[in-house]
């Protein structure tokens, strides 16, 4: 935030804060940079003393600082200190180091998705405590937010529209800044918190394309538009583009919560954030890659799963070995030969061979079913080591039993 000395006219003085430098002046004072005497930081804004002397002007700002110091919340620059009976009224707010969102954008360029998604979630979440407080602010602008390294901080809620002062006069009771209004403001209909949607979609249709999203012009030019036209939203990104335009819808019933925004904001700066801002849905991401014969890199994880699906069972057909290693007590098949009818398309891994069925039941029980057959009906050269014991112990019975009644037969 750009600061200036102090000039001949200013005071060094206010309250119990010292003022150092100049911060800015507007239609309602000038912002000075202060301190208290332990050093806290502040923006202390003076009336203007033209103001000063209107006392329906005194009694709107009474009424405005009393519904700020309500306001709970870490997006909004906290209310300090007030003197609503001085000379000259004043009232100090939380000093917010950083700049604006419009110097950001002017001097840096547009801001990416993610970025604005971040930063118009903060401020919905902001917006919901301003709103619950009983404060309308009516004059949310890139202007009126500045990006503090703890996040976004809103600044001026509600003071300005209390006071009358404007970046624009215009006849009538619309006040605030072309661009941002809403079209309640312009046609001086009631203000609601659906006002300051609005003007939240239309800021961070600013922070995408560096401009507002009702051009330039005359105020009596912008603040048409605002009403009977729609807003150009070319450069807001898509993921951001739908939500945007309804917020700037002309009738503030159709707009969006602070609270609904605050959430989907939410849920846009995550994805933004991981990259996936241009995932596709399933079924479009599948007949991509059925067209291509490629998977994307960030679905790597579960390749083997949809080739498996998509081929019908081929990949169990290509890797017999890797499945047979993976049972307990399995043995790796023999390799199939190789014929005329290898090259034949292979069936799927549901499917059943009656022809083989003995050969891979043996291979998955590890022979204990019975006498295994090979692939060409021989039985195996090996016998059975159980039934040659069982064999053995039988002819040792019979010879004993011979020899025995050999023995007897002498005797008699």
């Amino acid at each position: 935030m750009a600061m200036m000395r102090l000039r001949r006219e200013d005071p060094r003085v206010v309250g119990s804060f010292r003022l150092h430098r100049r911060l800015g002046a507007g239609g309602m004072g000038v912002v000075y940079l202060g301190s208290d005497r332990r050093g806290q930081r502040v923006a202390l804004k003076v009336i203007r003393p033209d103001l000063a002397e209107d006392q329906e002007f005194r009694s709107r700002f009474a009424r405005e600082v009393s519904a700020a110091r309500r306001i709970r919340g870490g997006c909004t620059a906290r209310l300090v200190a007030a003197d609503l009976e001085a000379e000259r009224p004043w009232f100090a707010t939380q000093y917010v180091p950083g700049p604006s969102l419009h110097d950001k954008v002017a001097e840096e360029g547009p801001l990416t998705a993610a970025q604005i998604a971040a930063i118009g979630a903060a401020l919905s979440e902001g917006l919901v405590a301003v709103h619950e407080a009983g404060v309308v602010h009516r004059d949310l602008k890139p202007s009126n937010i500045l990006l503090s390294p703890k996040g976004p901080r809103i600044i001026d809620f509600g003071i300005a529209w209390a006071t009358g002062a404007s970046t624009l006069t215009h006849v009538g009771t619309a006040v605030g800044s072309p661009g941002f209004l809403a079209p309640e403001q312009v046609r001086g209909a009631a203000v609601t918190p659906a006002t300051d949607v609005f003007s939240l979609g239309a800021t961070l249709a600013y922070a995408a394309m560096g401009d507002s999203p009702f051009g330039h012009g005359s105020s009596e030019v912008m603040l048409y538009r605002v009403v009977h036209e729609e807003p150009h939203l070319v450069g807001v990104p898509d993921a951001l583009a739908p939500l945007v335009r309804a917020c700037l819808a002309k009738d503030p019933e159709e707009r969006p919560s602070t609270l609904q925004l605050s959430m989907r904001l939410k849920e846009i700066a995550a994805r933004e954030a991981q990259g996936l801002g241009d995932v596709r849905p399933p079924a479009q991401r599948a007949r991509v890659e059925r067209t291509t014969g490629r998977l994307p890199e960030r679905a790597a994880g579960y390749a083997g799963q949809d080739t498996e699906r998509r081929t019908g069972g081929r990949a169990a057909a290509e890797r017999p070995a890797d499945r047979a290693a993976d049972r307990p007590g399995g043995t790796t098949p023999a390799p199939r030969p190789q014929g005329p009818h290898s090259g034949t398309r292979p069936r799927p891994s549901g499917a059943r061979n009656p022809g083989s069925t003995a050969g891979r039941t043996g291979s998955r029980t590890g022979g204990r079913t019975g006498p295994r057959t090979t692939g060409t009906g021989r039985r195996p050269s090996r016998p059975d080591p159980k039934l040659l014991r069982q064999r053995l112990i039988v002819f040792v019975v019979v010879t004993l039993l011979v020899a025995l009644g050999i023995a007897l037969a002498q005797k008699l």
